[in-house]
């Protein structure tokens, strides 16, 4: 079986409260986090570019739902960060108006759910894994700014991270910094487009199945209405 990787990468236009969305793929991955977790560092890393995605040392910068082409197949799109305290009430509201929004859209195929690795998940992070599970969104837990601690304990943290989360005890450790856990996240990746490849190929096929039986029906239907007539 091939390698899966990313060959491919731009950015598509970027989408704000009461916007629409741009035209479905049959794949969109979704990426969320805390402000300054590092969610355009870890998209720039997954696609070698390091100027894809607009990184900042200044927290909740991104303020709209940011889609990225990826293999001219599917979209990564990045949210709008949470939990930057200097937030008003009304930008707070319209986050979550946003992030709702897209949750509810039935869009994300799969959320990559970020959490910094060295320090528990905040209320916001908890919140946030609420809201994909009510969702009903797949998801995958991933640690970031793994270099930050020793390789031996890496995991260990990463998984304890995710069990505090509320969700079962897996991530999959990350930096974007030294390429910790990229090679894991593209086949991860991989394996979220085939799924979704798949079921959009049954979904056609069903489809098209009962576009038959409908034609057949209706064709017997007039053929017997010829007959009563004659």
């Amino acid at each position: 079986m091939k390698q899966f990787a990313i060959n491919q990468a731009s950015f598509v236009t970027s989408v704000g409260q009461g916007q629409g969305y741009p035209a479905p793929l049959a794949c969109e991955i979704a990426v969320v986090g805390r402000s300054n977790v590092g969610k355009s560092s870890l998209i720039n890393c997954l696609t070698n570019n390091r100027k894809l995605a607009k990184t900042s040392q200044t927290p909740g910068k991104t303020r709209l739902v940011n889609y990225f082409l990826l293999n001219n197949a599917f979209y990564l799109v990045d949210l709008p960060g949470y939990g930057f305290a200097k937030r008003s009430k009304d930008e707070q509201t319209e986050w979550g108006d946003l992030i709702g929004g897209y949750m509810q859209s039935g869009r994300p195929k799969h959320l990559f759910l970020l959490v910094d690795i060295r320090h528990e998940p905040s209320p916001e992070d908890r919140q946030m894994f609420q809201w994909t599970l009510h969702a009903g969104v797949p998801f995958t837990v991933v640690a970031t700014k793994a270099d930050k601690i020793s390789k031996s304990q890496r995991m260990i943290a990463a998984n304890k991270a995710a069990k505090l989360l509320g969700a079962p005890a897996f991530a999959i450790p990350f930096s974007a910094e030294e390429k910790i856990g990229k090679d894991a996240l593209i086949e991860r990746i991989g394996q979220i487009f085939a799924d979704a490849e798949g079921q959009a190929q049954r979904q056609a096929e069903t489809e098209l199945l009962f576009a038959s039986a409908a034609e057949a029906f209706a064709e017997m239907e007039t053929a017997q209405a010829d007959e009563e007539s004659e």
